[in-house]
């Protein structure tokens, strides 16, 4: 079985984006061994200056890399990243199932982005949308959209 990882900076705050994340977390129990995991991002004062910002994005990064599963296909989320139809995305975890890796990890970094060691790191840059939506529903976008990969490999109505 496929081993899917989301490495997530913060916690989901609103009770219904985590019933959300709960719902599609029980769904893609039946398609894969699922592992969130939950990072604390360094806290910012209001108005970080660009030097704090990217202090605190290298010291979230130390932790990120450490959590990425060994032999795992990386894509981490961010706004120059290129985006994927669901049934690319559902090709591209499909190809990582059956070229012996059986790992993927997903990484959503805090509000400020990703480092760049992140972005190096990965094997595909992932944008959701060109559009801005808020930080936390970009986890239960994610979701929906593995779950819905895994409908359109096992031939699932759900994707239509």
């Amino acid at each position: 079985m496929i081993k899917v990882t989301l490495i997530v900076l913060g916690k989901l705050k609103e009770s219904y984006l985590r019933d959300a994340c709960a719902e599609y977390e029980k769904r893609l129990s039946a398609f894969c061994k699922l592992d969130v995991v939950e990072l604390n991002p360094v806290k910012l004062p209001d108005n970080p200056s660009d030097a704090q910002i990217n202090d605190a994005l290298e010291k979230e990064s130390a932790e990120i890399l450490r959590r990425i599963p060994q032999s795992s296909k990386v894509y981490s989320l961010c706004i120059e990243g290129k985006m994927l139809s669901s049934e690319k995305l559902s090709e591209e975890i499909s190809l990582s199932a059956v070229s012996g890796s059986g790992n993927i990890t997903f990484i959503i970094g805090s509000s400020f982005g990703l480092s760049a060691k992140v972005k190096q790191r990965s094997d595909v840059r992932l944008s959701m949308s060109p559009m801005t939506f808020p930080h936390q529903l970009a986890r239960v976008m994610l979701f929906e959209q593995i779950y819905r990969a895994f409908q359109i490999m096992s031939g699932g109505k759900y994707h239509k």
